[in-house]
């Protein structure tokens, strides 16, 4: 069948940290070409060959990550991306239990993403190229060998809740026709779903440390302006954690400017009470009490 949509999936912090996250940036095909081309320019004019989020420490990456909510938030308003990331916290029922299967966990959350994502926000008829990062915890080869496979279908709640495998009917339930793993050196939206992926997860680590380092910043320059040394015990951020604050606020900011319906303050941690925006931040709740 003919390739119509295009996705591109990355993951942050799947196993460790408290907060997890899966984050998606899907596009109709006929702009592919396009954004990928926007993109390398941005990262040209950057003087940089690739993004990622965890060498984000110092004011060049900072301009690039900054660079790059800015695209996206204009690509999104224009309608030619989304951008969905499902966050999770292993201290919820769901997770917190022994001798989790963190890797059959994110199998699981794929398969949430997909499911609300590639038939719910998208054409149902849509045709789909998933190119996940290759530096994965997931067998997508494995995955990409039972696309074929012919099986009954396995009602959700009993796949995800009785040990199903992930061997899901991929084609039948959400019409992918390929995954290819990618280099993200190659395909600069995998860089956004890895900037996206792990915003998410540093908004709701570090949310509060956030909100001090606004008040601290906001008094920083009422001293300058009052010309006072009063002593503001003023908090000391790390200085990669000063550079991601600068490029979550700008992100924050752009959202509000274009009324995205993004919000930070009310889930402590970036969410969209509304997830058929094309910016969506989606925490995961458990289902039910079997949901382990």
């Amino acid at each position: 069948m003919t390739v119509t949509h295009v996705g591109f999936s990355d993951e942050s912090n799947w196993n460790t940290g408290r907060f997890r996250s899966l984050g998606l940036v899907t596009a109709p095909l006929e702009y592919l070409d396009g954004l990928a081309r926007e993109l390398r320019h941005l990262l040209e004019e950057s003087d940089m060959a690739e993004f990622k989020w965890k060498k984000l420490d110092g004011a060049k990456e900072r301009f690039t990550a900054q660079k790059m909510c800015k695209c996206t938030v204009d690509k999104a308003c224009a309608m030619q991306l989304r951008v969905d990331v499902l966050v999770w916290d292993i201290q919820d029922s769901r997770h917190s239990v022994h001798g989790r299967d963190d890797i059959a966990n994110l199998q699981r959350m794929y398969y949430h993403l997909f499911r609300n994502v590639l038939r719910a926000r998208w054409p149902n008829d849509a045709v789909w190229r998933l190119y996940p990062d290759e530096h994965t915890a997931m067998d997508w080869e494995t995955v990409k060998d039972c696309l074929d496979a012919v099986s009954t279908r396995i009602e959700l709640e009993r796949s995800l809740l009785t040990g199903g495998d992930f061997r899901f009917r991929l084609k039948r339930d959400f019409g992918i026709e390929e995954i290819t793993p990618g280099n993200s050196r190659e395909h600069p939206l995998l860089q956004l779903a890895d900037l996206f992926a792990g915003l998410a997860v540093f908004s709701r680590d570090k949310y509060d440390d956030y909100q001090g380092w606004l008040k601290a910043t906001s008094a920083q320059k009422l001293l300058i302006i009052e010309d006072t040394i009063e002593d503001t015990k003023i908090p000391n951020p790390s200085r990669s954690a000063r550079e991601r604050f600068q490029v979550l606020k700008a992100f924050d900011e752009e959202c509000k400017r274009r009324k995205l319906g993004v919000s930070l303050q009310t889930k402590r941690g970036l969410w969209t009470p509304k997830p058929r925006n094309p910016i969506n931040f989606w925490i995961y709740e458990p289902q039910t009490p079997e949901d382990k």
